[in-house]
């Protein structure tokens, strides 16, 4: 997702051999940091500011090395309150990580019942099991919504966007497939087919030239990781020879453009 190659052009060697867009950003006097409630940034973020938030031992929401992504709003008040000039902040979201959705949102987000309350699919029935994964989809609508309050809330220190972009789908046990990983060629849509959500502040589409009608009549056309190295990029206005303007999901609707390549 932060390599600068697309789908067809990446190799692990190309991405170990080549600077991520954390990387650029950093080098841009973009600062960045990284907050990890997951499994880890897979080496994104080892040349920036990572604070792991795994095993916080918050009782709030914490319990054993899994904690709930509320943290992760709590981790973002504090580095807004902290940071000035320019900034990217990566919250990796714990979201809808598999098997134990139970686990990933707290009782009251508990909407959908009865729900699988265990990781042992084969302890739960089909629909037990989709009710828990639509819990964790419903919790991560209210963190995406309490990002963006908290983002208002600064409004008057920072002209600011959210991007929300998930790295895979689920499967559900269709054609009695179950979570992620099956090779591209062969995985199903419910794996491959990602959300990719904007909020942009009107303060931040103004400072940037950035066209919201414009953008959303695009909201059909087709996007995937592909675009988010270049996205961010012409959102941060980060002039570089990695920029690859066609891969900027924003840049047709920017006028003017505010990246040029050196």
């Amino acid at each position: 997702m932060f390599s600068p190659f697309t789908r067809e052009d990446y190799s692990n060697t190309k991405f170990r051999g080549s600077e991520n867009l954390m990387d650029v950003l950093k080098h841009a006097a973009v600062q960045t940091s990284w907050y990890e409630n997951n499994t880890g940034s897979k080496g994104v973020a080892e040349r920036i500011k990572l604070i792991d938030l795994q095993g916080a031992q918050d009782k709030r929401y914490c319990e054993g090395d899994e904690c709930l992504d509320q943290i992760l709003v709590d981790s973002l008040s504090k580095e807004l309150s902290e940071v000035s000039g320019n900034a990217t902040i990566v919250l990796h979201m714990t979201g809808s990580h598999g098997p134990a959705y139970y686990r990933r949102y707290p009782a009251e987000y508990a909407g959908f019942k009865p729900d699988c309350r265990s990781n042992d699919f084969a302890k739960c029935s089909q629909e037990e099991i989709v009710n828990a994964y639509d819990n964790s989809i419903l919790y991560t609508d209210h963190i995406l919504s309490e990002v963006v309050d908290l983002l208002k809330a600064h409004e008057d220190k920072f002209a600011s966007a959210m991007i929300y972009m998930s790295d895979h789908g689920k499967s559900l046990g269709e054609d009695g497939l179950y979570l992620h990983a099956a090779p591209y060629f062969i995985a199903p849509s419910q794996q491959t087919h990602i959300p990719f959500i904007t909020w942009v502040a009107p303060e931040y589409a103004a400072d940037t030239g950035l066209d919201l009608d414009c953008l959303r009549k695009t909201t059909a056309e087709p996007s995937s990781h592909d675009n988010l190295f270049h996205t961010v990029l012409g959102m941060m206005a980060v002039k570089t020879s990695a920029y690859d303007q066609k891969l900027d999901r924003f840049a047709a609707c920017r006028t003017p453009p505010n990246v040029a390549l050196n």
